[in-house]
């Protein structure tokens, strides 16, 4: 996949935030990506095998099974330990970017400190990798 180009990129997104998701929704579907939302956190691990997405977008506050352990089951697998995940989250103390980071997160953005328009072109980077 080449930097700065999404088309046909298969991405997860687990969020509950209907209004956001619908945001980047629309944006994504200008890229060529096709996304794919999980809106509960129980679902999350096996919506990602089942996928098998180039790259997961994680929120850290979801319901019945939070962000943190969602990242660490992701990584402890051997069908998802290689799949990028990106933290995208209004969670932004230095302690849950250090364990998000711990854990195997590429990159941790706190959803409050960017617009739209920076999500994408940090989604593309990682997605190149």
């Amino acid at each position: 996949m080449k930097e700065n180009n999404l088309n046909g990129a298969k991405i997860v997104w687990v969020e509950d935030d209907k209004f956001l998701v619908s945001l980047i929704e629309k944006r994504m579907s200008e890229t060529g990506a096709k996304l794919v939302q999980v809106t509960d956190g129980a679902k999350a691990v096996d919506a990602v095998k089942a996928e098998k997405p180039d790259i997961v977008i994680l929120d850290l506050l979801m319901p019945n099974l939070d962000g943190l352990e969602i990242l660490k089951r992701l990584k402890e697998n051997a069908e998802t330990r290689h799949i990028p995940v990106l933290v995208l989250s209004n969670l932004g103390q230095e302690k849950e970017i250090q364990r998000a980071k711990e854990l195997g997160a590429a990159k941790f953005i706190v959803k409050a400190a960017v617009g739209l328009d920076e999500i994408v072109p940090e989604i593309e980077k990682i997605a190149a990798k």
